[in-house]
């Protein structure tokens, strides 16, 4: 066994950072009329992170994992049997094909902008065109992370580099309900993935790179490519365990794959390429299906030209708009050959000699 490596970790909080810390979040003087009950909150807050109380409700796993007598997260359990469902319906013939549009952008006019972002507006067009060919059009605005109340997309921890069975699907490094870190929106992400046909992914440039919502959104979906969807195998987070696990030997589960996609990258300078090319490499890796090369899109848009008329130039623009809308269309026949069983890759049945 390798030595797990320690050291890196800041000390706990004491007592009165703490209390400042928990307090932060509440200078409104709105909130001084309830000064006597946020005490009261504080120090239920205080015994939680104190005790740890990561996920306060648990209960035995039961038949069909490693260790049925394994106290597992009510909420983790809850995530897992959800996504196993979208899965079943996702998988029958039967259904309707979906397709999940992804909005990448950070601004929207319920926030400081005050405008809509045009990949909005780009996602509206693809839902026209999906929506008039008959599919079950989802959509999935990243943006809300910054005009909701209270919504989070946690970061990554990083679970995978100590070892891939570590990392569990879904993630369940949150909630963490002794750190303050609760209401994480990416079970829900999760289950709009595991539950489309095909995935578009709309998106600007921010200095060179995807919007931090989105790789938000990216990192935690690593669990998605070789995650282990049993967290009874290493007993929560023993990293001992999980390395026992991946060096026994680890099959890597792409959980994701075999579901087509399309990109739409747009920018005003530079950047659209090489992100645009990020992306692919991405969803390639984990498997997913590409529709061809008119569905991966970069664009500049406006130019070198000033940001207060990029929508007037985005409404002249009438050849990116049928680009965009062509898009969609890939994704669709891409979709409608896999379901058919009649598009097929040409490293199907290879096993990879390396596989992580």
């Amino acid at each position: 066994m390798t030595t797990i490596r320690k050291g890196q970790a800041p000390a706990p909080l004491d007592r009165n950072t703490f209390r400042l810390q928990f307090h932060r979040a509440f200078s409104d003087p709105a909130f001084e009329s309830v000064h006597d009950a946020l005490a009261q909150v504080e120090e239920v807050a205080w015994q939680n992170y104190h005790a740890g109380r990561k996920a306060p409700r648990t209960r035995p796993a039961g038949p069909g994992y490693a260790d049925p007598a394994y106290d597992l997260s009510d909420e983790w359990r809850a995530a897992s049997e959800r996504l196993q469902q979208a899965q079943r319906v996702q998988q029958d013939p039967a259904t309707t094909p979906r397709v999940l549009l992804i909005n990448g952008a950070a601004r929207n006019d319920g926030s400081c902008p005050g405008e809509m972002s045009k990949s909005w507006r780009m996602v509206q067009w693809l839902h026209e065109t999906l929506g008039a060919d008959g599919f079950d059009v989802r959509t999935l605005d990243l943006s809300w992370l910054t005009s909701g109340y209270d919504m989070h997309i946690y970061p990554c921890k990083g679970c995978l580099s100590t070892a891939m069975p570590l990392c569990h699907w879904p993630c369940s490094c949150y909630p963490n309900h002794g750190n303050g870190q609760a209401k994480d929106w990416m079970p829900e992400i999760y289950e709009e993935w595991v539950a489309a046909h095909g995935v578009i992914i709309v998106t600007p440039v921010y200095w060179y790179q995807a919007p931090s919502p989105l790789k938000l959104m990216i990192d935690r979906l690593v669990c998605a490519d070789g995650g282990n969807p049993d967290p009874t195998t290493t007993h929560g987070k023993h990293a001992e365990e999980a390395k026992a696990l991946e060096l026994a030997g680890w099959p890597y589960p792409k959980h994701l794959a075999g579901r087509a996609y399309g990109l739409v990258v747009h920018g005003d300078v530079a950047g659209t390429e090489s992100l645009r090319r990020n992306l692919s490499d991405w969803l390639d890796w984990m498997g997913l299906i590409p529709s061809g090369g008119q569905a991966q899109l970069d664009r500049f848009i406006g130019y070198y030209q000033p940001y207060a008329e990029s929508h007037d130039v985005l409404d002249r623009d009438r050849a990116l708009q049928e680009e965009v809308r062509n898009v969609a269309r890939a994704v669709a026949a891409t979709i409608r050959r896999l379901r058919a069983g009649t598009f097929h890759e040409g490293d199907e049945g290879l096993t990879p000699p390396r596989p992580k």
